[in-house]
């Protein structure tokens, strides 16, 4: 589930519905062979023709919009259309990739459903839509127990939320570029570092700044799977206590900035304060792709990579691994 662009796409259709236009929502539902978007991709399109997200690398999207100018899908139930080889619209429009997908168009003009599901997301509360090809009826249900997409040929059901979500422990440098980067991913990110030094030079715009000692902080944040929590403060006396309870929490990734030494000294210190080894397996340490960085900015990309990487279920990437051992 690509969260960033589903908020952006669901955003852009709640503005233009409650503005009172009509919108088109496009769904990817299946893809054969080579696809640049996978099934659950959204895009949604304006009755004059803007729209927000995409469904494939740009080789379909002036159709769509030719189509919705034209009234195409005006007024009428959702349905299935095709492109790729072999397709009715093959001549027209191909797919250099040479894949072929299956698309979800719906014709929506009220937003109290759409809007449902984004008061969802930003109240971190997981929330399906299925949309029934053989009734033509949209509704939403409880995530919990519902796959992240399937599509059965008549109903197509897509989960959302909640929002990703960050805390970044120690304001230096570093933190400031995966700040950066995170906020391009729609990630929320939360700044912690009670040194005063550090704090009244914080300027990132978009994210929150807290003075709180770190370890009350992830108590408080309640780190879940769509948090990550990153030490990068290279301070024990700072970060260990936090380390602690994030292992201790689902995040989907804990890490620490540290060369392997440091990291074998934060383990065994981690050990006596009761971290048990199961735990301790969750810490990634040094935090990180091993790409070879070294600059503040590089090592920032390997972390955002990492955790693109984790979220994406690529877990066989190689962690960093820090050239010095001091």
């Amino acid at each position: 589930m690509d969260l960033s662009t589903d908020n952006e796409v669901l955003r852009a259709a709640v503005d233009w519905l409650e503005q009172g236009s009509a919108v088109t929502l496009v769904t990817v539902a299946q893809t054969w062979g080579s696809a640049p978007r996978r099934p659950g991709a959204l895009m949604v399109i304006h009755a004059d023709g803007r729209f927000q997200g995409s469904v494939s690398g740009g080789c379909i999207e002036d159709d769509l919009v030719q189509r919705v100018l034209r009234g195409e899908f005006e007024h009428r139930p959702p349905k299935i259309i095709e492109y790729g080889i072999n397709t009715p619209t093959s001549r027209r429009v191909g797919l250099p990739c040479g894949g072929r997908l299956h698309l979800l168009v719906e014709h929506i003009d009220v937003a109290t459903q759409l809007a449902t599901v984004l008061a969802s997301i930003d109240g971190r509360q997981r929330i399906a839509r299925r949309v029934c090809l053989n009734s033509g009826e949209a509704s939403l249900h409880t995530a919990a127990d519902i796959e992240t997409f399937s599509f059965d040929g008549d109903n197509l059901v897509k989960d959302f939320g909640p929002a990703w979500r960050m805390l970044i422990i120690g304001a230096g440098e570093l933190a400031r570029r995966v700040s950066q980067l995170a906020l391009t991913l729609d990630y929320a990110v939360t700044l912690c570092d009670s040194r005063p030094e550090y704090a009244s030079g914080w300027q990132v715009e978009g994210t929150e700044f807290s003075v709180r000692p770190p370890a009350q902080l992830v108590e408080s944040f309640a780190p879940d799977e769509h948090t990550a929590v990153l030490a990068l403060a290279h301070a024990p006396a700072l970060e260990d206590e936090a380390i602690a309870s994030a292992l201790n929490s689902t995040a989907f990734y804990v890490g620490a900035l540290g060369s392997r030494k440091n990291q074998r000294a934060r383990i065994g210190r981690l050990l006596r304060m009761g971290v048990c080894k199961t735990q301790l397996a969750r810490l990634h340490g040094p935090v990180g792709l091993d790409i070879g960085s070294h600059t503040p900015a590089e090592i920032a990309i390997a972390i955002i990579a990492h955790l693109i990487a984790t979220r994406n279920g690529q877990n066989r990437m190689v962690a960093r691994v820090e050239s010095q051992d001091g």
